[in-house]
């Protein structure tokens, strides 16, 4: 795939540091000779982003990823001669705030998430775009914070729920993706990232708190569900108030273990810990355990492996053994769990739910989608390293 890097003096492109505008007309006819990447320096913050999509000549299916892989846009189908204007909202980061910084691990820190620009990808079927504009932005901002389930991934084959879930949303609607691979919410303090998501957080944001898989693994004195755990939930919980937002906890995504035909539960007193936390400080619950262990069950056990990242040998480039991961999502589970927190918000956290886009179909985690029917155009970044945590 070809990357375009453009530099902001050249290629046409106009930037007004006083006003932070960006436009660029990619071509007046339609660019469209393949799947290709777009960046533009700008400051932290929130950024409207309209892209034109189509051409003049030929009919078009384009997909629009951002930063790390989030999915912003499914594919946009659009006839000759026709060209459709998409518009969302990006959120972009810096590791510093005030005098202190986020610590981050050297991969992480290469990570298109944390980098100065705003980062596109423009792949699909048949990616044709017109043009791209760059804007600031005021809008409701939901900051997700967690550990492998829930970060965005640059690379293939893992995938995440809190990569796709934009695309279900709204321009009203910016996510700040903050979870990161082996995540503790011990960890998610200390590295400051934590405080780094709430020194953006302003009134009337959201704070979307999914933890446990990694909590679990702690053995110091203090560990386990009903301490630490729950302390920690209780901490994160009150700053999130005192600085007029909402705080939303989702209980871990269920393992994939059968035993005997059965699917066990692999996370202890943890999902039970955060329900008793969420209701003790009237919180909103999205019960992902539950939801993704009905999805599990509904698919079998051999089924649910379409839900995970299980790969044969020679399946992708490089892929010299088979894969077999029942942690971490494929982007089909991936998008499957994002159906089952988007689903989760209508029923429990109804001032979000309005900025949902048209057209959403209830979910049933018991009726999950087939993966014959989905399509995902896979990225040429493949990493199979294992992530932090199972």
């Amino acid at each position: 795939m070809k990357k375009l890097f453009i530099i902001l003096s050249v290629l046409g492109a106009s930037f007004s540091l006083a006003a932070q505008t960006h436009f660029h007309e990619f071509s007046p006819k339609g660019k469209c000779d393949g799947p290709f990447t777009y960046s533009v320096a700008v400051p932290e913050g929130n950024w409207k982003v309209t892209v034109v999509l189509g051409a003049k000549k030929q009919a078009g299916s384009t997909v629009v990823r951002a930063e790390s892989s989030r999915l912003m846009l499914e594919a946009v189908p659009t006839k000759k001669g026709e060209f459709v204007t998409k518009e969302f909202v990006l959120n972009r980061r810096d590791p510093e705030f005030g005098s202190d910084y986020v610590r981050l691990k050297k991969d992480v820190a290469e990570k298109m998430n944390w980098d100065d620009s705003l980062n596109f990808e423009f792949t699909g079927d048949a990616p044709c775009v017109k043009s791209i504009s760059v804007e600031p932005a005021s809008a409701i901002t939901v900051f997700l914070f967690g550990d492998s389930t829930v970060c965005d991934y640059d690379g293939e084959p893992y995938a995440s729920w809190g990569q796709m879930i934009p695309a279900f949303f709204g321009p009203e609607v910016a996510f700040a993706n903050y979870a990161e691979t082996g995540e503790t919410t011990n960890s998610c303090i200390s590295s400051k990232r934590f405080a780094k998501g709430l020194s953006q957080v302003k009134a009337g944001d959201y704070v979307f708190l999914e933890f446990g898989h990694n909590d679990e693994k702690q053995t110091r004195p203090g560990a386990g569900a009903w301490y630490y755990y729950s302390t920690n939930l209780k901490i994160m919980i009150d700053q999130i108030k005192a600085k007029g937002a909402h705080p939303v906890l989702l209980t871990p995504t269920q393992r994939r273990r059968w035993k005997d035909g059965a699917l066990t539960e692999s996370h202890g007193d943890f999902p039970e810990a955060m329900r008793v936390v969420a209701s003790r400080e009237s919180c909103p619950l999205i019960d992902l355990t539950r939801m993704t262990s009905a999805m599990y069950v509904a698919m079998g056990e051999k089924g649910s492996e379409a839900l995970l990242t299980h790969l044969s040998a020679g399946s992708m480039p490089s892929l010299a053994k088979d894969l077999k991961d029942n942690t971490h999502f494929s982007p089909f589970g991936a998008y499957q769990t994002a159906k089952c927190v988007v689903q989760g918000i209508i029923e429990n956290v109804q001032g979000l739910s309005i900025y949902i886009k048209e057209g959403w179909q209830k979910f049933n985690p018991s009726e999950p989608d087939s993966p014959q029917d989905f399509k995902w155009h896979t990225r040429p970044q493949n990493t199979y390293q294992k992530p932090r945590g199972n």
